[in-house]
């Protein structure tokens, strides 16, 4: 007998009468039971992937419409439309909150929990967190102080500047500085490697934002905490004024030959007791230097006001210059500002024309000089006319300290627009042709943070910096003849070390005559056994902290130096003469280089643009053989 189909298979194994439920009716069941509930989850997840993506959206387009509002707020108060600055800070407030408000969202906190994919939605709600925190904490306290302070004021005048607004203001801007590092250290605590490129490149991006922005809100908090005192708020101030001739290179720039001292007092800056390097003579026995300098650059660093800045450090140079002065003068200084012919020119160019009214300047220039200095003439007129129209040094380092005057008197009076002053100084300052060294050890450990310090170690100077420095050995004025081009090379890492080669290329432009054409004081004719015409230099290349100067070679060939080390860094001294018309190129090896981050390397500032001195970095190809 055949089984009925429609018969069930009870548990004992008998077969029972009721019809078995067709197999179509059991999956309607199933389906009945479980796939309402999956529909429904997948109804609920395309729900947050549509909400978590409208947020998304949300974000990008709030801070995308922040970000187009900070160039616009910078240049409304750079033109001190402080109401329009205002307007456009409580804006970007509101975007930014905007996006915060959408990353903070209980589901995309949910998402951030997510394995691998949730890295991404946190990554955004920090960059969106920290967008906000800056516009609330750093930029908003900075709009309502610029707001609150008379910028005309500020600015220099006969009459001194109200220090007062700076003093009340520093506590805000370090407050936002504080606020704005806080949110760049959380950027870049996130590891932006396993990110999507849409999440990752505006990370990075946002972080090299942040740190120029810390930069500058730390050096503006600084600058407010520093600037009141050392401009005389709590009672004058007494600084040295170098006036560094770059026509004959020392390693700072120039022979500090002529000396005035700058005093500041409520904001005004006036300038008195002129002299010069050659009035103070010798110093026997030597002002006392640091011994590991005086290795490298002989006693003569104690000994001669005009050797002070040998060394390339500029804090030892002016605390070197500040106790030959108190020996010679009996005056004690606060500290010293040196200061070149090309950045009198930066400044002239901000203040317009000086004119030379001083019968005595008059009469020394016996009108074979111009009357009237501008930023077009007085560099050339300082480093090369004058040698032709005045023949007494003295008189020639008058002259140089009267013009210091007269274009600090045009600074100090108000002249000129505040932004081009501003300007005109910065490019000197990052050109390291405005140098600033303050006897107070409280304020120096804030200076020696920047360029402004001069400083060949600590935290101005990065790990792996390099320098190219130049001291005159002719005894003379020819440097201004002397055209100088310095490169990086860097050549491929050795047992995990890297190896850099500093290139500088010197040549002599001087006139093929020069030894009969120009002025004896400015050839030196033959005095210090250099011949007429020639230019000696002793160059001095520096290498980053625990490498080592391996070579020197002149014209590519090995040629012998000397070695020495300065604060853990490596130095290399080579002398040069060159005939007028004549180049050569000289190479220091560095190696055992420890730093990975990309090579600088600072000059000696010289009557050429630094920025035609420096050449590009240039990166030798490394090949690999089997």
């Amino acid at each position: 007998m055949t089984d009925d189909p429609n018969l069930n298979l009870i548990s004992d194994g008998t077969k029972s009468n009721q019809p078995r439920k067709p197999v179509r009716d059991r999956r309607r069941r199933f389906l009945l039971s479980t796939g309402i509930p999956l529909a429904a989850a997948l109804l609920v997840s395309g729900a947050c992937v549509l909400w978590l993506g409208a947020k998304a959206t949300t974000i990008k387009s709030e801070l995308e419409a922040s970000t187009q509002l900070v160039p616009k707020l910078k240049e409304s108060m750079l033109q001190n439309r402080s109401a329009e600055a205002s307007s456009i800070a409580n804006e970007l407030q509101q975007h930014t909150a905007a996006a915060r408000e959408a990353a903070s969202d209980p589901l995309w906190s949910l998402a951030s929990a997510v394995p691998w994919l949730g890295a991404n939605f946190s990554a955004t709600a920090e960059v969106a967190r920290s967008a906000d925190d800056v516009a609330t904490r750093g930029v908003a306290p900075l709009v309502g102080i610029y707001d609150s302070i008379n910028w005309d004021k500020l600015m220099p005048s006969s009459n001194g500047s109200d220090l007062e607004p700076i003093r009340k203001a520093a506590p805000a801007v370090a407050s936002a500085a504080q606020a704005v590092r806080a949110s760049a250290e959380r950027l870049n605590g996130i590891n932006a490697d396993n990110l999507l490129p849409q999440i990752s490149g505006p990370l990075v991006q946002a972080r090299q934002q942040l740190g120029s922005v810390v930069d500058e809100l730390d050096t503006a908090a600084d600058a407010a905490r520093l600037a009141p005192s050392m401009l005389g708020a709590d009672g004058p101030r007494h600084y040295l004024l170098l006036v560094q001739n770059s026509a004959e290179a020392r390693a700072t720039g120039g022979i500090p030959g002529a000396l005035v001292v700058l005093t500041a007092d409520k904001g005004k800056v006036s300038l008195s007791a002129e002299s010069s390097a050659t009035e103070l003579g010798t110093f026997s026995p030597p002002v006392p230097v640091d011994t590991e300098q005086e290795r490298i650059f002989s006693n003569r660093l104690g000994t001669f006001m005009q050797d002070v800045n040998f060394t390339p450090d500029f804090p030892t140079a002016a605390s070197t210059a500040i106790k030959m002065w108190k020996q010679k003068k009996g005056e004690q200084l606060d500290g010293a500002v040196s200061i070149d012919p090309v950045a009198l020119g930066y400044i002239l160019d901000a203040t317009g024309p000086v004119s030379l009214q001083d019968p005595a300047v008059r009469a020394i220039a016996d009108g074979k000089l111009p009357s009237q200095l501008t930023g077009a003439n007085v560099v050339k007129t300082l480093l090369s006319d004058v040698y032709a129209g005045i023949k007494e040094p003295k008189a020639q380092d008058a002259y140089f300290a009267v013009v210091a005057k007269e274009v600090f008197g045009a600074l100090t009076s108000g002249k000129g627009e505040a932004k081009k002053l501003l300007a005109g100084v910065g490019k000197g300052v990052e050109e390291r042709r405005v140098l600033l060294w303050s006897a107070d050890a409280t304020e120096q450990s804030v200076l020696a943070r920047y360029t402004l310090s001069g400083s060949i170690s600590g935290p101005s100077v990065p790990g792996a910096q390099f320098g190219a420095y130049f001291n005159d050995g002719t005894g003379a004025k020819m440097d201004f003849y002397i055209k100088q081009k310095v490169q990086l090379i860097t050549q491929c890492p050795s047992g995990g070390y890297g190896t850099v080669k500093v290139r500088i290329t010197m040549t002599n432009t001087a006139p093929l005559d020069a030894a009969t054409t120009l002025p004896a004081y400015v050839t030196a004719a033959g005095a210090y056994g250099v011949p007429a015409g020639s230019v000696q230099t002793n160059v001095i290349a520096y290498g980053p902290a625990q490498a080592q100067v391996e070579t020197a070679t002149q014209n590519d060939k090995q040629v012998p130096f000397g070695a020495q080390r300065h604060d853990d860094r490596p130095v290399g001294t080579l002398s040069v003469r060159l005939a007028p018309g004549e180049s050569s190129t000289l190479e220091f090896t560095f190696s055992k280089i420890v730093q990975q981050s990309q090579p600088t390397v600072v000059v000696t500032p010289s009557v050429e643009p630094v920025s035609e001195v420096v050449l590009p970095t240039q990166t030798e190809s490394c090949s690999t053989t089997r």
